[in-house]
């Protein structure tokens, strides 16, 4: 009889952990997942194979949980909200508050690469999180059927260098510009609060260009849409959106693609 693999999955909140559940499915694996409290949606518990329930910072648990599963290959999907780093819980925690004090900075990266380094010295691999998510990764070219203008063009590459320069210094990963002027720079708040905030300040009209890091690590904290963001462009009259293709998931394309469409929104991957 052949052994099915065994998949660790550490899940962040939103979509991306339930796709990338099923999506490990019909590839015949046998999914571990370890749902946090408070970020976890509790749909995961319909797909996944085994599902445990975990607070933020118990990773001693969460290492308890893989071993004895058999696990040995894990995948980090979707986020923990930014705000949680500064919660009571994580104050309280004696793992997180160690980790912190051995890593130079707070960044995403900083943190991320530190628990990935915790993983390995146990013996887990953390993979690539776009594996088995090929079908939500666009390629290159304009995805909805409008087509950016040649001013709007003008506006995503002023936006694709200078997101660029923010990811490359783990700022952000994001800008918002408007006739070549930067009308927000994404920080801790995230994309959605940033294309709120950028919609108020220039009353409409803007570019969105959401990239990758220069060097990113595609085991965790890789850029992705869905069709929260596309609602979110909508509302703060956004011309147009731009992400990195083959290295930006695409959360519910079709239902987002459709919304773009029938609102008069471009969407191209660069």
């Amino acid at each position: 009889m052949t052994r099915v693999e065994k998949i660790g999955l550490i899940a962040g909140n939103r979509n991306f952990p339930l796709l990338f559940a099923r999506s490990a499915k019909k590839n015949n694996k046998y999914i571990v997942a370890i749902a946090i409290r408070g970020e976890t949606d509790r749909a995961l518990a319909k797909i996944a194979d085994e599902i445990h329930w975990i607070s933020l910072g118990e990773f001693q648990k969460m290492v308890d949980i893989f071993k004895s599963s058999g696990v040995e290959r894990v995948v980090m999907a979707g986020q923990i909200s930014p705000r949680r780093l500064f919660s009571r819980q994580v104050r309280q925690s004696a793992y997180i508050q160690s980790l912190l004090k051995t890593i130079k900075d707070k960044k995403a990266d900083t943190i991320f690469g530190a628990v990935a380094g915790e993983l390995n010295g146990v013996g887990l691999k953390l993979d690539d999180s776009r594996i088995f998510m090929d079908e939500y990764i666009p390629v290159k070219g304009t995805l909805t059927k409008k087509e950016p203008s040649f001013l709007d063009w003008e506006d995503i590459y002023f936006g694709f260098d200078l997101a660029k320069a923010i990811a490359y210094l783990d700022i952000g990963q994001t800008v918002a510009v408007k006739d070549k002027a930067v009308i927000a720079v994404e920080a801790f708040e995230g994309t959605d609060n940033l294309i709120r905030r950028a919609g108020k300040t220039a009353a409409g009209g803007i570019a969105v260009v959401k990239v990758a890091k220069p060097k990113q690590d595609m085991r965790f904290d890789i850029p992705v849409v869905g069709y929260k963001t596309i609602v979110n462009l909508i509302k703060a009259k956004a011309k147009c959106l731009a992400i990195e293709s083959g290295k930006t998931l695409f959360i519910d394309k079709e239902r987002s693609l459709a919304l773009a469409d029938k609102k008069g929104l471009s969407i191209v991957a660069l």
